[in-house]
């Protein structure tokens, strides 16, 4: 992948299309219990920071899963888009949204301990607990805001 690639991504029928560029060509997976809701599995997503531009969404509608996060999706179709931080930051997007996400590394799985026993992936990755990850999150907000 390009370092200065933007790519292009839609849902399942179209009504929501946008571009964004990845900050990398790592993609995690997520294992938390609302994740797993919203998919109907594992949220398998890249990081695409600030960078994501909505081109055509007026299906699009966001749910407000906790506090801080909300969950976009196609209103018309229902496909899982994106997860972000509630003030539109910290955009992290579905890699079965973009044209082609075979362009991903599988690197990272998170909410580890909540991952259920009947299910499991081969590839050889970074694991994170919930605890061990909302760590890591509340250390990158506090250098934020510091």
């Amino acid at each position: 992948m390009s370092d200065s690639a933007k790519l292009e991504g839609r849902c399942l029928c179209g009504s929501v299309r946008f571009s964004a560029k990845p900050v990398n060509d790592e993609m995690g997976v997520c294992h938390c219990s609302k994740c797993r809701q919203w998919t109907g599995g594992a949220f398998l997503s890249v990081e695409c920071g600030d960078s994501l531009e909505i081109t055509k969404g007026d299906d699009l509608a966001f749910y407000g899963s906790s506090q801080w996060g909300e969950r976009g999706f196609c209103k018309n179709c229902g496909s899982s888009l994106m997860w972000r931080m509630q003030d539109g930051s910290h955009n992290v997007v579905s890699i079965q949204a973009f044209e082609d996400p075979s362009q991903f590394r599988f690197t990272t799985e998170i909410f580890i301990d909540c991952k259920p026993d009947n299910y499991a992936f081969a590839n050889d990755t970074s694991k994170m607990t919930e605890a061990e990850f909302l760590a890591a999150y509340a250390s990158t907000q506090d250098a934020d805001n510091g």
